[in-house]
């Protein structure tokens, strides 16, 4: 099969990797692609959120598969225009993707299908805001509606910092993603994990989980981001884990999409928090996360092009494809601003020489005269494996070690964190 993988960051590159791998594709493209998506294939000139030249493209190449990376082409309607050109999609279309791309939408439908989640206020001003907080108690989560780069999210420790944050946003128009609309939460106490579940508009099944950080710095502190770092599988939760989101989560939410007529077709990002009476929603997401992908994509194994494949033909045949016992950190290295700000970096050495089993996957990126350019932010991704995640972890951080070294030597400075993974 002809893949084409639609994205350019880090996870399209850890995707395309996986996919070139399966014994079932042929060839492989990416639609803007990166520096890494361009080592195995073909990148197109085309913006990730363009669904008619995608689709035009698609048609010229005789693309067998796409696969939607980032949510912003979700949102953009991407897959609705590959379906409507009758080319097979794996990702939802536009309606379904509301499940991230408002999360207020995501919110009052779990509230109407019963699937466990924190209590909220929704606001569309800040006089609404301020009111609600007069009567609020401890902390506070506050959640820009729309998409936001993993960025619209602020933990308020208590009313002060909430009214604080909210006054701010609306004052000065700072609504990350904008728009005036705020989902005011209650903060869940628990252990955070991601879950991975496929569906193919028919059945919902449990793929993979793992456990990101979100915040900038060390000991999670600093401000919110797309994630600094991953592993897999998770540690210390339950036996029981998946069975019990299969029960309490993915059941009930297959049975509401069925019932608003919601056919949703591809992976669904739960962010759960394990609390003292199970599995609650934080947050749902329309694709693979980043940079949990670039840890789950080493641990897969089979014919993951035609796992995908089978899913867009609704038809999942969970048989092509299976999961490595071995663990695997990844750890994200950024620009030393980010995330307020995504500075662009120029001039990267491509070659870049790392420990076996160290993977590596570009964010956003181009090749220019052998050199890469970057468009900032998150940068690099290098993810390792091992038989333990004590293993996995030392490997990672050799690679993060060497890597940092020669980037230095190249006159470019990266920041990551240094305790992914260090407590589970």
């Amino acid at each position: 099969m002809r893949i084409l993988v639609i994205g350019n960051g880090a996870r399209e590159d850890a995707l395309s990797w996986r996919l070139a791998a399966s014994p079932s594709c042929d060839a492989i493209f990416a639609a803007p692609g990166n520096v890494g998506t361009a080592t195995r294939g073909t990148n197109w000139d085309i913006a990730a959120t363009d669904g008619k030249a995608i689709s035009r493209r698609c048609r010229e190449e005789k693309i067998d598969l796409v696969v939607l990376g980032p949510e912003t082409a979700i949102a953009a309607g991407v897959g609705d225009h590959l379906r409507e050109s009758g080319i097979a999609t794996f990702g939802p279309d536009r309606s379904c993707g509301r499940l991230e791309s408002s999360k207020i939408f995501a919110k009052r439908f779990m509230e109407r299908h019963g699937v466990p989640t924190a209590r909220a206020v929704v606001v569309h001003s800040l006089e609404a805001a301020l009111s609600a907080l007069e009567v609020w108690s401890g902390a506070c989560v506050i959640k820009a509606d729309g998409l936001a780069a993993g960025k619209g999210v602020v933990v308020a420790p208590d009313v002060a910092a909430a009214r604080s944050c909210v006054s701010d946003w609306y004052q000065h128009n700072r609504i990350p993603g904008g728009g005036s609309a705020l989902l005011l939460e209650e903060r869940l106490e628990g252990r955070e994990v991601s879950v991975f579940a496929i569906c193919d508009g028919r059945a919902m099944l449990p793929f993979a989980a793992a456990c990101d950080y979100k915040r900038a710095g060390d000991g999670d502190t600093g401000p919110n981001t797309g994630g600094m770092g991953a592993y897999s599988p998770p540690a210390g939760f339950p036996e029981n884990m998946t069975d019990l989101v299969r029960e309490r989560i993915l059941a009930p939410v297959l049975r509401g999409l069925l019932a608003e007529g919601e056919r949703y077709v591809g992976v669904l990002y739960c962010g759960l928090m394990w609390t003292a009476r199970g599995p609650a929603v934080i947050e749902f997401n329309a694709r693979f996360g980043d940079p949990e992908t670039q840890v789950l994509m080493p641990r897969v194994s089979g014919d993951f092009t035609g796992f995908l494949k089978s899913v867009a033909d609704g038809a999942m045949d969970a048989s092509l494809t299976s999961f490595s016992e071995r663990s695997c950190v990844g750890v994200v290295l950024a620009t030393e601003q980010y995330p307020e700000r995504s500075t662009p970096l120029q001039g990267l050495p491509a070659n870049i020489s790392l420990p076996d089993d160290c993977l590596m996957f570009w964010g956003g990126s181009t090749l220019k005269d052998g050199l890469v350019n970057a468009s900032g932010g998150r940068v690099i991704t290098v993810a390792a494996r091992g038989d333990t995640l004590e293993e996995a972890r030392a490997r990672a951080y050799e690679g993060v070690h060497g890597l940092a070294a020669q980037l230095d030597r190249a006159g470019s400075s990266l920041t990551y964190r240094t305790d992914i993974a260090a407590l589970a």
